[in-house]
């Protein structure tokens, strides 16, 4: 199969209708699809082939959407870079992937300027905006000069679509190869286990060159009906006044951009009312952060979990049914899950070990990595680094990366159970904690601490606030109070950053 089936799927079955909303200006699904038509066939006439590798590397805006499209359509494959990436890693992919073209805008010529000088296989680049400067391609006069008649370039089901680079947390990031069918597989995953009906409206702040905007964009075609508010920045006033205009109904975040609306000093002035379904990921949320928002808008957040390696999307709590706090929900349908220990020997309800995955949905392996593709993958199961359990009802609850877990003294100590504590306390924001060299117990445990704006609180505070709910032995021995916490482009905290302060 190839993924612009989707689309093409979409129209038969509900017409014309507007399909994306960008900055009060509108779309049709029949619009887009003559964009990424012509698009495809002004790729086509750059040299670009089946299983040639195109670079998208803008923020959230229409024409990453055809653009995805048109790269399918012509068998070729996307490689979607966060416009936030730094230089180092933007100029690696540059080579790491051989690719050719870049369709991008003219706010990161600089950026991309630089990287080339590292990666002379890049010929073209393609700018979004109407102005041009030399040497460079008009996204709109392309478009223009093609026609939107093309014949769809048949994929086989294991066939690259798309080359997705890991956040690179640790190391230089890693190319995580996507099929046709991969993708297709998660987004009919989402589907069997929502069973979202069409004509929703949906509002995308969170980057679609990312995993998950990639799987969000599947599904919905995949759905079918609906249309999607796109957002290129992540402002407050902006996403409810979103909702409220467009009386949209589902919304994807991280607990950064929860927190921050709990932060809004007036938060009954919009109706978001037409709301359902606030989904939350990338992140552990915490029990503070799921309180107040429901007690604060009203609406209970729903916790899921995924993997770049595994579609993005792959665990849900119930969107109707009972929901556990802290806890990733259940496998999606068609997803097979367990805990196992370090002899592969699945353990039963309530014991920790490494969580494993299966399904159709799993990557083909890692872009030039086969040693680092039989690291993780083993016997048809993505071996997730993630520490945890499931509970007797099926639900899973993670408790630590593995790479995170604090070693004191001999004993493992989850950072999440401290951060827990801290976030409780009514002065901090928020809270992450991590294990530095200690002389007498190996590692001891130290906390960076952001504080409510306007708050004030010294390190004794927090210490003694720590050790009136925790052991002693877990408590912090150092606080650290900071503005604001290093982050991933989709709200991870980069304890690498930490560990380096």
């Amino acid at each position: 199969m190839n993924l612009v089936e989707l689309p093409e799927r979409e129209i038969e079955r509900f017409g014309e209708h507007v399909s994306v909303i960008f900055e009060d200006l509108q779309w049709t699904n029949l619009e887009m699809r003559s964009a990424s038509n012509r698009l495809a066939n002004a790729l086509k006439e750059l040299g670009v082939e089946k299983g040639d590798r195109v670079i998208i590397q803008m923020p959230n805006c229409p024409e990453v959407l055809q653009g995805f499209m048109a790269v399918y359509t012509i068998g070729a494959v996307v490689v979607p870079i966060n416009f936030m990436v730094g230089e180092g890693e933007t100029a690696f992919i540059y080579q790491d992937t051989g690719a050719r073209v870049i369709i991008s805008s003219s706010d990161f010529m600089e950026k991309i300027e630089t990287c080339r000088q590292k990666a002379p296989n890049i010929e073209y680049v393609i700018l979004t905006d109407r102005d041009m400067p030399h040497g460079v391609l008009s996204y709109q006069q392309l478009l223009e000069q093609h026609s939107d008649e093309i014949s769809m370039v048949q994929t086989a089901d294991d066939d690259l679509a798309a080359l997705i680079y890991t956040a690179g947390t640790t190391g230089q990031p890693k190319g995580v190869m996507h099929t046709h069918y991969s993708l297709y597989a998660n987004a009919k995953m989402q589907q069997d286990t929502l069973d979202l009906p069409p004509d929703m409206t949906s509002i995308s702040v969170l980057p679609l060159c990312h995993s998950y905007g990639i799987a969000s964009m599947n599904y919905g075609m995949y759905v079918g009906g609906g249309r999607t508010v796109v957002l290129n920045t992540f402002d407050i006033d902006t996403v409810f006044g979103a909702i409220e205009k467009y009386r949209a109904n589902i919304m994807g975040a991280v607990p950064t951009m929860y927190v921050f609306m709990l932060l809004h000093p007036d938060p009954k002035k919009y109706d978001l009312s037409s709301m359902k379904y606030w989904i939350c990921g990338s992140a552990p949320l915490t029990l503070e952060t799921w309180e107040r928002f429901r007690d604060t808008f009203g609406f209970e957040i729903i916790e899921g979990w995924g993997l770049t390696e595994a579609g993005a999307n792959n665990s849900v709590n119930p969107l109707e049914g009972k929901k556990k706090v802290g806890s990733i929900g259940l496998p999606m349908k068609g997803t097979h899950m367990k805990v196992v220990d370090d002899e592969d020997r699945e353990l039963p309800a309530n014991q920790e070990g490494e969580i494993i995955i299966s399904g159709p949905m799993l990557m083909k392996g890692y872009w030039n990595r086969p040693e680092e593709t039989e690291k993780v993958l083993k016997g048809g199961w993505l071996y997730t680094g993630d520490v945890g359990y499931k509970d007797e009802e099926g639900y899973f609850f993670i408790t630590e990366r593995k790479k995170d877990l604090i070693i004191k003294a001999g004993e493992n100590i989850a950072p999440r159970e401290i951060e827990e504590v801290i976030y409780s306390h009514p002065k901090v924001s928020e809270a992450a904690v991590v294990g530095v060299a200690d002389e007498v117990y190996g590692e001891d445990i130290k906390a960076f601490v952001v504080l409510l704006p306007g708050q004030s609180a010294t390190e004794e505070e927090i210490i003694d606030f720590c050790r009136e709910r925790l052991k002693r032995f877990k408590s912090p021995k150092e606080v650290v109070f900071l503005d604001s916490l290093p982050k991933s482009l989709v709200g991870k905290i980069l304890r690498k950053e930490l560990r380096k302060m």
